[in-house]
């Protein structure tokens, strides 16, 4: 393994004092700390729980099991879930995950006309929703069990 420089931040280009580089897109905001390079704002890191794709699904059957919802205003009430932080996710993204849905049949779909404004589509769980948020919960309480897991590894780990 060479040896030479430690790397070194210069906009969007990471090099390592030995003629190598490696462009890093989107990595233009680094900034040098005691010889490493950080990330200067934690805000857009996903540790900071910002990238909770992967829950929008059961987040959906959740707030769809309370009723039937227009697209935009199911997208506001898994933003007041208190995992989201009260930050709506994006709506295109809910979007996206309803038409798959519908398409698998876990949510079905209708228009709903009114008197003083554009026709709505409505999203309403299905039976197969329903047995998808189910299992769900079992999946869940199978990350919630890792988490923890994984939770008190880290923090063994930074008390040293």
């Amino acid at each position: 393994m060479p040896t030479g420089n430690p790397p070194v931040a210069s906009d969007a280009l990471l090099t390592d004092g030995l003629g190598s580089a490696t462009l890093w897109v989107g990595m233009a905001r680094l900034m040098k700390t005691s010889g490493l390079d950080v990330l200067p704002d934690l805000d857009e890191c996903p540790c900071a729980g910002g990238t909770l794709d992967r829950l929008i699904q059961p987040a959906i059957l959740v707030v769809l099991a309370e009723g039937p919802l227009h697209g935009y205003r199911l997208a506001e009430r898994i933003g007041e879930l208190s995992m989201f932080g009260g930050q709506k996710p994006d709506a295109s993204g809910v979007y996206r995950f309803l038409k798959t849905m519908e398409r698998r049949g876990m949510v079905a779909s209708s228009w709903t006309l009114s008197d003083s404004g554009p026709a709505k589509r409505s999203y309403q769980l299905t039976p197969a929703g329903e047995r998808c948020l189910r299992q769900w919960i079992t999946t869940l309480e199978e990350y919630r069990e890792g988490i923890s897991s994984l939770l008190r590894a880290a923090r063994k780990a930074v008390a040293g």
